[in-house]
């Protein structure tokens, strides 16, 4: 199932793969779903920090996560999706 935070999200992340260096290929990131591993998009912790705070200034909200246990947990994107979208809905 495909909504406007999962597209807003895959944008995001494709942004900041495509941005880094021996990150993965254009085409990889134009395959991006929620099923995706953020492993294979060569994403590490401090991505999905900056992934995150994207995120929070794109939504002007604060994600309120920590990112030890968040790397420890969340492997692919659909696992952010459902970590971030409760805690933009109870920000909004």
């Amino acid at each position: 199932m495909s909504d406007q935070f999962n597209e807003e999200l895959i944008t995001a992340i494709r942004k900041r793969a495509e941005s880094e260096s021996g990150a993965a290929t254009s085409a990889d990131c134009e395959e991006i779903t929620v099923a995706t591993e953020l492993t294979s998009l060569d994403l590490d912790s401090l991505d999905l920090a900056d992934l995150l705070w994207d995120l929070e200034r794109a939504n002007n909200v604060e994600i309120d996560l920590d990112l030890s246990d968040a790397w420890s947990n969340l492997h692919t994107v659909g696992d952010i999706v459902e970590a971030v979208r409760p805690l933009l809905a109870k920000e909004a």
